[in-house]
């Protein structure tokens, strides 16, 4: 089998910096999107994604090559991801320092232009969704942030959280009645019939569409 096709936990395992590569290609947009969405700023969401970044990389070099391949690599990375941005509420964020010789600018993000799912609203529709989001307390943005733009289960996201499922499936849902709530989002929910793919980007536009339109 040429390197190429390998399957990313075990290009991971055995030749690091190339599965780096791959595992930055293709989680950089998932991981951006899902700090966007907690952080609400363009500027932030990329500045925890490098740090993201810049952490993933530094502990798969202390892992072996046997955790590698058992890797889950987009729940991993958003494990990541949201202990960064919890500790960005915390602290004053400061540009990630050099770890082991790696700089955060030598992580080449790909590019960040919208896909189709993003494509379906407009600006001013997106920035309303970023802006009610930001106003849902921690405890329910970050599972719901976690479920429907990261796409991962409940139980992905319960292991995230360290809380029981059915306490993230109560989570997940009086956020998402929250946002129902927002007056700036109202419209935009009443007019979309699957918002999933458009507002709040999931696996299949039929999965998670009962819990958003209600």
């Amino acid at each position: 089998m040429d390197e190429t096709t390998l399957p990313l936990t075990e290009l991971l395992a055995t030749d690091l910096d190339d599965g780096f590569t791959e595992l930055v290609r293709t989680q950089a947009a998932a991981v951006r999107s899902v700090l966007l969405r907690l952080s609400g700023s363009a500027r932030e969401a990329d500045d925890l994604g490098q740090d993201t970044f810049l952490r993933a990389y530094t502990a798969l070099r202390d892992y072996s090559p046997q955790r590698r391949r058992e890797l889950q690599p987009r729940a991993w990375l958003l494990t990541i991801a949201a202990n960064v941005w919890r500790n960005h509420l915390r602290t004053v964020t400061r540009r990630p320092a050099t770890a082991d010789g790696v700089q955060p600018a030598e992580i080449d993000l790909p590019d960040r232009a919208p896909g189709p799912e993003q494509r379906a609203l407009d600006g001013a529709q997106r920035d309303r969704l970023v802006s009610a989001l930001a106003e849902l307390p921690e405890h329910h943005r970050l599972p719901v942030v976690l479920r429907h733009v990261g796409e991962l289960s409940y139980q992905e996201v319960a292991q995230i959280l360290e809380s029981p499922v059915g306490t993230v499936k109560a989570q997940v849902s009086r956020g998402l009645a929250a946002l129902r709530s927002a007056p700036p989002l109202a419209a935009d929910l009443a007019a979309i019939r699957r918002p999933t793919s458009s507002l709040l980007p999931g696996r299949g536009e039929g999965r998670h569409s009962k819990e958003v339109t209600g």
